[in-house]
């Protein structure tokens, strides 16, 4: 027995868009007695045998594709299975092309650590998150600094501060054996256009509606008496 498996479709999507391409049965492999056929043009031909259909099919030099098993009877349909495949390949390529992937940066933190040294540690959490990646800031517990680990919650409690306007905390600071970590995601930007400024009127009372800029007075030449 084959198995098949399906994605579910929205109604609006063509049937052949969400088959598993895995687990399709073509031409000579359509057992059904009976299949309901589709054109190549989206016409319904009715039920019939599938040896009429691949018929039909091989007078247009095509695949009989079967796209609803489960229906009753099963649903097929006369296409370009060959140039189906590399179409749905295709839309595959790029939509990998426009997914973004999301990347987790480490930065490392000493609980002795100056204030030069956090700026510059922090500068690069922020430059991680302006790039959107998520960043894990660790402390690193060596010896008897165990006995300190209040200070690297401090250190990371006030990096949380200085960056919680490009980020948000997906973990709060919490320790597993010797290290000490907090886990930060770049903030969502929420869309939408910004409103334009609107024009102050000018001094003096608000124009009248219609009213324009009013032309420059035009010089008028002295007159001689006579």
């Amino acid at each position: 027995m084959a198995w098949y498996n399906f994605k579910t479709c929205p109604l609006n999507q063509p049937t052949e868009d969400c088959i598993d391409k895995r687990f399709i049965r073509t031409n000579e492999r359509i057992r059904a007695r009976e299949i309901r056929v589709i054109d190549d043009e989206g016409q319904q031909l009715g039920v019939m045998q599938p040896f009429e259909a691949l018929k039909k099919a091989r007078e247009k030099n095509l695949d009989l594709v079967e796209i609803s098993p489960t229906a009753q009877p099963p649903v097929c349909r006369i296409m370009d299975y060959g140039k189906y495949l590399y179409q749905q390949e295709k839309k595959e390529r790029e939509a990998k092309k426009h997914q973004k992937t999301i990347t987790v940066k480490e930065v490392k933190f000493r609980i002795n650590v100056d204030d030069h040294d956090y700026e510059t540690k922090k500068n690069h959490v922020l430059r991680f998150l302006d790039e959107g990646d998520k960043v894990k800031a660790t402390i690193f517990f060596r010896g008897r600094e165990m006995t300190r680990t209040n200070l690297g919650r401090q250190i990371l409690e006030r990096l949380i501060k200085d960056v919680e306007d490009k980020s948000i905390v997906e973990f709060r600071p919490r320790q597993e054996g010797n290290t000490l970590h907090a886990i930060l995601a770049p903030k969502k930007v929420e869309g939408g256009a910004k409103p334009k400024p609107q024009q102050q009127p000018p001094q003096g009372g608000a124009a009248k509606p219609g009213s324009g800029p009013q032309p420059a007075p035009v010089p008028v030449a002295a007159v001689k008496q006579a």
